[in-house]
């Protein structure tokens, strides 16, 4: 069972005593300097405000911060395993380089051995780790508005086409085709469960989803197809909204989300998503009983597609719905995070009624 992190004051506090009970427990990142260590790093102390804490190293990357080379946190995540510790030490000493399964083969290393220790310790493989560094700075490039060629070089990739491809991958179009007049603007927000791109207009948000869930691409083409206009890179007034909402929500202080949203969807689906967002933190419905109160008591099977084409992951909650057995059952940002909302939600739930 993963550690439960406690409130941010005895995370701080416990950093500034580089308490030894916290180490491998929790992290650190640092807003400030974009990087992340282990509660007992000999660096100097960030400003509380600059502190985001996580589980685990893998949580870290995921929302962008860069390993302390001073602490390791990633070295001392990896235990005395040889195999890690020496693709860590690869990656360290050629960050921007674009790692493939060939190079692990190689190395005399099998891929899928690889795959299921990196999985273990970090919770995503070596590849995924690497990819979310060099696409990152990319991202970051871009978004303060230098050409594409710099977002490339400072992504490590050797030619235009390769990181064209690849943040193309991401986010379903190329950087060229982002636009500096476009109605959609991009960003990215960091969550202790990883970074979500949020996209939305100078009034709404439109579009929230984790960055790894394989049908963004999809559900960003979708979005353009029902509002023209191009997308282009940025942070409206409503993404800063959503980001702190975000914040308050995974601190376990509010699942109230009062950011104005479009939902893109038929009139069905947007009636199934409104009913999700009638369900109250701490509860969960089943497919079966959703149909249920929305008057379609045989369509289950259409409520689980609605709620499996949702385009705005937490706010419109479609994490609450389970299988008639309880069980968790598919989750487009993987059900690892899943559980995690739900229980982030019952403890918010059990912190009002005490």
């Amino acid at each position: 069972m993963m550690f439960e992190l406690p409130d941010h004051e005895t995370l701080y506090a416990a950093l500034l005593a580089r308490d030894p009970d916290y180490d491998g427990r929790a992290y650190v990142g640092v807003t400030s300097t974009g990087i992340f260590c282990r509660l007992t790093c000999p660096a100097r102390k960030p400003k509380f405000e600059n502190c985001r804490f996580f589980h685990t190293p893998g949580e870290c990357i995921d929302a962008g911060f860069r390993p302390c080379k001073r602490c390791k946190p990633l070295s001392a995540a990896a235990g005395n395993d040889p195999m890690i510790q020496g693709l860590l030490a690869d990656l360290e000493a050629a960050p921007t380089k674009r790692w493939a399964e060939a190079d692990l083969i190689a190395r005399g290393l099998d891929p899928s051995t690889v795959r299921r220790a990196f999985r273990l310790q970090f919770g995503m493989t070596f590849l995924e780790m690497a990819r979310q560094r060099r696409l990152r700075e990319g991202f970051t490039t871009l978004k303060a508005g230098e050409p594409v060629i710099a977002a490339q070089i400072d992504a490590g990739f050797e030619s235009a086409s390769a990181f064209r491809a690849a943040f193309a991958t991401l986010l379903g179009q190329a950087p060229g085709h982002f636009r500096k007049d476009a109605e959609l603007l991009v960003d990215w927000i960091d969550t202790p469960l990883g970074a979500m791109v949020a996209i939305g207009c100078r009034h709404r948000l439109h579009l929230l989803e984790f960055v790894d869930r394989k049908a963004l691409p999809r559900e960003v083409a979708r979005l353009q197809k029902e509002q023209p206009g191009g997308l282009g890179f940025g942070r409206p007034a409503v993404i800063d909204q959503a980001a702190e909402e975000l914040e308050r929500y995974f601190a376990g202080q509010s699942a109230t989300f009062q950011t104005p949203l479009t939902l893109h969807g038929t009139p069905f689906q947007r009636q199934v998503w409104q009913a999700l967002r009638e369900i109250p933190a701490g509860q969960t419905r089943s497919y079966g009983a959703l149909a249920q109160d929305l008057g379609r008591p045989t369509a289950s099977r259409a409520v689980a597609r609605a709620n499996g084409s949702n385009q705005i992951a937490i706010m419109v909650p479609c994490h609450r719905v389970l299988g008639a057995d309880g069980s968790l059952t598919g989750y487009g940002g993987g059900l690892w995070r899943k559980q995690r909302l739900v229980e982030i939600e019952s403890e918010l739930a059990r912190a009002v009624q005490l």
